[in-house]
């Protein structure tokens, strides 16, 4: 059992950076894939970013396209906690963030943004971004 908690929403101005946190309890986290998903109000929860547990030398890292060159996903596995930094955040961004973990899930490079995929999650954290 994993819980997640995620922490570091807030309001921002366009054009504003926020860094969210998602802190996983358990002693495992190294070898857990983690997730990052938003929903806005009235739409699907939808794929953000999402990093790999180390596999060989390597985490893998994927985005959305709606991110890419402005969120970077990243983790720190002594500290157990996955992180998101947002940079040049614009009004769309706005949404509840939620953080989610998997236990070195299978075909993970071809299913990563399926919120299936993950079996846990966080309670979510707001961003809001104005205008």
């Amino acid at each position: 059992q994993v819980q997640l908690v995620e922490s570091g929403g807030g309001l921002v101005q366009t054009g504003g950076s926020l860094r969210l946190s998602c802190a996983a309890s358990g002693r495992t986290f190294s070898s857990y894939a983690m997730g990052w998903f938003r929903q806005a109000p009235g739409k699907e929860r939808e794929f953000v970013a999402a990093i790999s547990w180390k596999i060989g030398i390597t985490y893998y890292i994927y985005y959305s396209d709606s991110v890419k060159g402005r969120f970077t996903v990243s983790r720190d596995n002594a500290k157990n906690t996955v992180y998101l930094q947002m940079n040049s955040l614009k009004p769309e961004d706005t949404a509840v963030y939620y953080c989610a973990a998997e236990q070195t899930p299978s075909d993970y490079s071809n299913t990563y943004n399926f919120r299936y995929r993950y079996k846990y999650w966080g309670q979510g954290t707001q961003v809001t971004v104005s205008s």
